[in-house]
């Protein structure tokens, strides 16, 4: 019996270890590789107890590198990542950071950057770890990466808040609003005024009922003011809904009235529930004219006006702005992200009503 439990034992021994056989094959170069890559975080340790976070994250792409050069030059496997986290993990018992997920995610850092300036000089390098591993994971193009890196650093996004504004789609939607600010402002305003309108808006935390009434819209983006500074944008201060004007004796009420911090003027928002329509620039203009002689002050810039209708048409918007001199822009709000299909797959598609009546046709039948 002694015997036979010996022999199992031993049995159960060589199947350990031929499951970890992948581990303990060394392979050449490997302790030289893992004792440069212990001597450069006992570096940065020292220089900044690892806590500086530029240079943690010029670390980590050093690290994303090396690991990927060795994969490449000495056809290393991915079971090296393995081994070296576990090494890295017994040499730094108190050090986060240097797990087998984190390596893995050191290599796909990388990757993204695979040009040292690019970290060296964009804000990549000034965000913690966590945004870079959120721009890393869901953005796959870099010249939009480094676009909301930039944007997080100006604004002080936390990683929630990033991961949000990616959902969004964001980056495509800034500055895209129909304007005629390149004719009505100096070059210097007109493009930073650019820059801060979108289109179009996505007041996703609206709940609304047919049919939508302005009145309505208002009171729930009032009600989420904090959403809705979110999806203005940086620089947006929140004055008031429904203010007041006084214009040789007639009350005029401005849907919403903000202040923008960083182009030091007052903008007007008016709220439509339909299509954009050509009148809505004119009473637009009217109200920005009664702005800038009654609230605008010493040092403030010309006021700015945003049209919010369910629907434009461009060619409607730029006739409307045609005779116009105060600026103005137009975009849509929806209370969801639609992505629009290219125009020319538009014709293609079935309509709701050719649907519904294929829909209709098939119960029939059934």
């Amino acid at each position: 019996m002694g015997l036979l439990v010996k022999k199992k034992a031993q049995g159960m021994k060589k199947l350990k270890d031929a499951k970890s056989a992948g581990l303990s094959a060394i392979p050449a170069g490997y302790a030289e590789f893992l004792n440069s890559l212990k001597t450069r975080i006992r570096q940065v340790q020292i220089k900044t107890a690892l806590s500086a976070n530029s240079a943690l994250v010029e670390l980590y792409w050093d690290i994303g590198q090396s690991i990927c050069e060795r994969q490449k030059q000495a056809a290393w496997g991915t079971k090296v990542i393995e081994r070296l986290a576990g090494d890295l993990a017994k040499e730094f018992s108190g050090v986060e950071g240097l797990s087998r997920a984190n390596l893995y995610r050191m290599r796909a850092f990388y990757l993204a950057y695979p040009r040292q300036d690019v970290i060296v000089a964009q804000a990549v390098r000034q965000l913690p770890w966590g945004h870079n591993i959120v721009l890393v994971e869901k953005i796959a193009d870099e010249a939009e990466r480094l676009w909301y890196a930039q944007k997080t650093t100006e604004q002080g996004w936390g990683r929630e808040t990033l991961a949000a504004q990616i959902k969004a789609d964001v980056f495509h939607r800034q500055g895209k609003a129909v304007t005629n600010f390149k004719t009505v402002l100096p070059l210097a305003q007109s493009g930073l005024a650019q820059e801060a309108l979108k289109d179009p808006y996505v007041f996703d935390f609206l709940t609304l009922t047919e049919p939508v009434r302005e009145r309505e819209v208002e009171g729930q983006l009032v009600g989420h003011v904090a959403k809705l500074l979110l999806e203005m944008g940086a620089g947006f201060a929140f004055i008031g809904r429904q203010v007041p004007v006084v214009v040789a004796g007639s009350t005029y009420f401005l849907d919403l009235l903000f202040y923008h911090t960083q182009l030091h003027a007052y903008i007007v928002v008016e709220l439509k529930a339909g299509g954009f329509k050509p009148e809505h620039a004119g009473k637009l203009n009217y109200y920005l004219s009664a702005v800038d002689d009654l609230i605008r002050k010493e040092g403030d810039q010309p006021t700015i006006g945003l049209l919010l209708c369910r629907s434009k048409n461009k060619i409607d918007v730029e006739y409307a702005f045609r005779d116009i001199h105060k600026p103005i822009g137009v975009a849509e709000w929806e209370t969801t992200l639609v992505k629009r299909l290219p125009a020319n797959l538009r014709p293609s598609l079935p309509t709701v009503h050719e649907i519904e009546n294929a829909l209709k046709d098939a119960s029939d039948e059934d």
